[in-house]
């Protein structure tokens, strides 16, 4: 193989004792990397108090197993039927794991509980941004970490996906640490350990994740080809370690599921049998989306720093062939590498019809990457001094600020999205605290068309049930783990025989219950949406909130009315002044916990 650059070759030891030691660090990594590390956590911090649930699967799929590990009882979805068994005990068991540990800590709840399941994630994730960071101060240039930095942490998509309990988040996490692996080539080239990083993600957490790393491994085998016999083995060697490892950790998952689902089954393949080969629909059950869907939702979550991200191959393109100077960052080959995994990854999920955001969660590193290597780009040119030519004419204060508001800019506007995702449906989060007080043992929670808001059993006292009351929705509902003590008496619910359970989203009417059976009921009314139909609602979804016979408000807090709010105020925050046009303002209903009168 081909030797590391140079900008990957171990720094000289440089005197002067501790001091000389940190100026070393400091213009190594452009900050101290304890630094970075801080600056990650507290925005992964803030997401994980703050961000709402964006993704009713986030709930069903993993916070409610999650419940019924650690406290008997939960909803279940047909994903974790031993009939089709597409989600991993495993993954689960580890977040199970993490909750369980703060049930041993004074002032503990349940709520207590999915709060520290959040810090942990947002610790680990932190950490392996930082990771990544690093080795892209190393193999890069420390302004190129800086704006990795700003990129991330300033982006409404690091807000969503951070702390999010998602097999894509977790792929996320160990796809950093895989990329951290391949780009520092100081110490040697770290290939297996590189792989090693992204099977985990795939295995444990989503296994399409896995292909994030084709570019790197490419990399490898293409410097392989070309160099003697000697480093050829080498390259080989690592390439197969790193596929045994990917095995190994398919083998132990393959165990741990087999403990419970009571049969062997590889999780890891029936997701990808279930979205590529599936006869009975597939994911486009539960909708398409237009091909731009992706450039859409990127540019909400990143503004700015996704038009950098799609330039940022052209633009170094354009830096190679104008440019005589020595001011690129890295030999063509590995910036192309390092560029590759978004293209690759962007293009794979735009072809897909069923699109949803947390499938572009693995891939937000990467863009960030790419945005921070096309601003460096920019900044290059922007910086030439040459006063022969147009940009050397500017002045440096002029530049300075042009460069400073435009940054400036795209924080705050990252901050405005963030702020306004908050106000506007973080509800569900803060509705059910007078339950811990009112509720009794065995009561029902209902939920009819806002079912999928309902933010997991963590946030309903214990032994309180979540029910469904049938409404105008004709898919299917989860159903229920069953608390049946038999075999080992352990988790019975995950391996036995399900009931009403399909994988073609057919509804199935033994998930609702009567009613007169629901201590309290979670409802949202929408003003503006009744005006325009002329206070008539659909038969099945009554506006319980007005029927104040039956029943009364124990809790509301406002909620966005999306549908009738114009794009700008939907995408951004907006304040509620009168000095703002009427079409510009955001448009409110009203998220309600309603008991049921006796």
């Amino acid at each position: 193989m081909a030797p590391p650059p140079q900008a990957a070759q171990p720094a000289r030891k440089r005197p002067g004792g501790k001091h000389a030691k940190k100026k070393a660090i400091r213009n190594t990594f452009a900050i101290e990397p304890i630094s970075a590390f801080y600056i990650f956590l507290a925005a992964n911090l803030i997401a994980a108090l703050f961000s709402p649930i964006q993704d009713c699967d986030e709930t069903f799929n993993y916070w409610e197993p999650t419940h019924y590990l650690s406290h008997g009882y939960g909803l279940q979805t047909w994903e974790y039927s031993p009939d089709y068994a597409i989600r991993s005990w495993l993954y689960v068991g580890l977040h199970a794991i993490v909750g369980n540990i703060r049930r041993l800590l004074p002032q503990s709840n349940k709520v207590a509980e999915f709060y520290f399941v959040r810090y942990v994630l947002a610790f680990t994730c932190a950490f392996c941004q930082t990771l990544m960071w690093r080795a892209i101060c190393l193999a890069l240039r420390p302004r190129v970490g800086l704006i990795f930095i700003i990129a991330l942490v300033s982006s409404p998509g690091n807000f969503h996906s951070s702390t999010a309990y998602l097999p894509s988040s977790f792929a996320m996490y160990m796809a950093m640490a895989g990329a951290a692996a391949f780009i520092n080539w100081r110490g040697g080239i770290k290939t297996s350990q590189g792989m090693f990083w992204f099977a985990v993600g795939g295995v444990f957490g989503w296994p399409f994740a896995i292909a994030l790393c084709a570019p790197f491994v490419f990399e490898e085998a293409f410097f392989a080809l070309f160099s003697d016999k000697d480093r050829f083995f080498e390259a080989a060697i690592r390439i197969f370690r790193g596929v045994m490892s990917t095995f190994v950790l398919v083998f132990f998952d393959v165990c741990f599921n087999t403990f419970f689902y009571r049969k062997v089954e590889a999780v890891s393949w029936n997701i990808v049998k279930y979205n590529i080969f599936s006869s009975t629909g597939g994911p486009e059950l539960y909708g398409t989306e237009p091909w731009h869907f992706y450039f859409k939702n990127l540019a909400l979550n990143f503004n700015v720093w996704f038009v950098l991200a799609l330039l940022s191959l052209p633009l170094f393109l354009l830096q190679k062939l104008f440019s005589s100077s020595t001011g690129t960052v890295q030999p063509g080959l590995r910036t192309v590498v390092f560029l590759s995994p978004f293209y690759m990854w962007l293009a794979i999920f735009t072809l897909q019809p069923h699109k949803e955001e947390r499938f572009m969660y693995p891939a937000y590193p990467f863009l960030a990457l790419n945005a921070a290597l096309g601003a460096h780009t920019l900044l290059t040119a922007f910086g030439n001094t040459d006063p022969k030519t147009l940009v050397g004419k500017i002045p440096a204060k002029l530049k300075l600020l042009v460069v400073f508001l435009a940054f400036t800019l795209s924080v705050d506007v990252g901050l405005a999205r963030v702020w306004g995702l908050y106000s506007a449906y973080s509800a569900p989060m803060t509705l059910y605290t007078p339950l811990n007080e009112m509720g009794n043992r065995g009561d029902s929670i209902c939920f009819a068309k806002e079912w999928y808001r309902f933010p997991s059993s963590y946030f309903l006292p214990n032994d309180m049930r979540a029910k469904f009351v049938r409404s105008e929705f004709r898919g299917l509902l989860p159903g229920t783990f069953s608390e049946a003590r038999t075999g080992f008496g352990f988790w019975s619910g995950t391996w036995l025989p399900t009931i009403g359970l399909n994988d073609r989203n057919e509804e199935d009417v033994g998930k609702y219950v009567d009613l007169k059976t629901c201590s309290f009921l979670v409802d949202t009314q929408y003003p503006e949406q009744q005006k325009q139909l002329g206070w008539k609602a659909p038969p099945a979804e009554p506006d319980f909130i007005a029927d104040t016979k039956r029943w009364e408000e124990v809790k509301c807090v406002p909620f966005l009315d999306a549908a009738n709010t114009p794009f700008l105020a939907r995408a951004l925050w907006v304040p509620d002044l009168e000095v703002v046009p009427e079409r510009f303002r955001r448009k409110w209903g009203q998220h309600c916990l309603l008991r049921q009168k006796k």
